[in-house]
């Protein structure tokens, strides 16, 4: 694996520090390159930035083989270019204004200082190539439509710009030669640049690698992922919870034809697993895979209990103390005035409702909107509402007053299976706040008798009061 790092088109792109959080997020993520800005490798420098002199040299070569040649035109007249050919609905090529001139007159204009871009020239008819994703792509074909208006054009990409910086179009040529890269894989949205790419290569005398392209992430409206408005933030994911195996998973399926019984692909799976099959067309990136991967692998280390498990106890322990005030759960691990001691008997409840819900546990956030009953001792206002509770207790209770008149003076009438359900519900209401979770009996030995039975009694206070309100009334 080699880490390339690409500078920011402009200055006021540039993120302090985003370079070391590259690194970091990829280390978090369980990806450890063999090459790279910060280790090394025999086909360095790995900074864009650094290897500026070297694509230069390459412009050079291709000035002075014919491949290549000076554009001096300004900005203003490309714009005026552009737009005149966009008025009649054709693309914005270059019409060659200075594509015949003679070498000497562009020597001495560059000579004396006169701005200019270098750009290739493109053949008459660009090379068709094989994809592996989407085999043999056709020759484009200057539009009919531009010859009608007599506007002919040509797609001579720029490969170095007026500040003598290159384009992606000659940097990745030339790097990827360097770098001996056999295969490149990229978004299908360069499939259009290729034969620009292959048309270098044949000017440089090289073999070009393979090409596989493949589809653009997009959300459910279909728009395309930007890493500018962090749709794909690592760091985002890590600081909920989300675990590295899981999320290197997750975006290894996206568009990716797993031929595989399961989709939880741990990395020495995924390896052994991959290949070039990607579906053709865009992927529409879906959330809830990734917390079905993230509850998959959850469940195995929850069961595993090592310290995978042991990561997953901090994690919840560390946005409980950081996410809600101390006041709201210090009940928890009794009264011992020992912080640390405290600290060691709430891991153990945590683990004990990670041990009883193994395979319902996704992330520290959820863990609490499900099981926050277990460490708050405060009623929950969004479940503990008169209107919650009027509406649980009058049907809880209209269903059984409803039933105890249907059996009157028969006892063996009585449904225990509904009565027990009645029970059962009030129970839940009262200890769990009517909360899922696990068995009855189960919350009730993990919240243990004395948190149990204060509920209980709490319960028994509301429904006083919301008695006395309804005879008052």
């Amino acid at each position: 694996m080699i880490e390339k790092v690409k500078p920011k088109p402009t200055k006021s792109r540039t993120v302090p520090g985003a370079e070391e959080r590259l690194y970091d997020d990829l280390k978090w993520a369980g990806l450890q390159w063999d090459e790279g800005p910060n280790i090394g490798g025999p086909y360095g420098p790995y900074k864009q930035s650094q290897r500026t002199p070297l694509y230069q040299e390459h412009a050079d070569k291709l000035l002075q083989s014919g491949h290549a040649y000076r554009c001096f035109c300004s900005s203003e007249k490309l714009r005026d270019l552009a737009q005149r050919r966009a008025i009649l609905g054709l693309p914005s090529d270059y019409d060659r204004t200075c594509e015949g001139l003679p070498s000497p007159e562009s020597d001495k204009r560059a000579s004396a200082g006169e701005a200019f871009v270098v750009r290739l020239r493109m053949p008459p008819d660009p090379p068709e190539y094989v994809d592996l994703v989407y085999g043999t792509v056709g020759k484009p074909m200057q539009s009919k439509k531009a010859h009608n208006l007599g506007e002919i054009s040509y797609e001579d990409p720029i490969l170095l710009k007026s500040d003598r910086l290159p384009t992606y179009h000659l940097a990745n040529v030339v790097d990827d030669h360097h770098m001996h890269i056999t295969h490149v894989v990229r978004a299908a949205e360069w499939m259009s640049s290729t034969p620009k790419h292959l048309t270098l290569y044949k000017a440089f005398g090289w073999k070009p690698p393979l090409f596989a392209h493949v589809g653009l992430l997009q959300d459910d409206n279909r728009q395309k992922f930007s890493k500018r408005k962090g749709d794909l933030d690592i760091r985002k994911f890590a600081d909920q919870g989300i675990f590295p195996e899981a999320l290197l998973n997750y975006v290894a399926l996206f568009g990716w034809s797993n031929t595989n019984k399961s989709d939880v692909l741990p990395m020495p799976d995924l390896i052994s697993a991959f290949n070039l099959k990607f579906t053709k067309g865009n992927t529409i990136v879906q959330p809830h895979k990734l917390i079905y991967l993230q509850k998959k692998y959850a469940r195995k280390y929850i069961g595993e209990g090592g310290k995978e498990f042991e990561a997953i106890v901090d994690k919840i322990l560390e946005y409980l103390v950081e996410e809600f005030e101390a006041s709201s759960w210090d009940h928890v691990g009794g009264s011992s005035p020992r912080p640390v001691k405290r600290r060691e008997q709430i891991r153990k409840s945590i683990a004990s409702v990670l041990q009883q819900r193994a395979d319902n546990y996704s992330t520290p956030e959820a863990f609490f909107d499900n099981y926050g009953y277990f460490f708050f001792h405060d009623l929950s206002p969004r479940v503990w509402t008169e209107d919650f509770l009027s509406t649980k207790l009058t049907k809880l209770v209209d269903k059984l007053t409803a039933h105890m008149e249907e059996v009157g003076e028969a006892p063996e009438k009585v449904d225990r299976q509904m009565v027990h359900h009645a029970v059962h519900s009030y129970l839940r209401l009262g200890v769990a706040r009517g909360g899922s979770g696990p068995a009855m009996h189960t919350t009730i030995f993990l919240l243990g008798q004395d948190v149990s039975m204060q509920r209980l009694n709490d319960l028994s206070e509301l429904l006083s009061n919301e008695h006395q309100k309804e005879s008052v009334s």
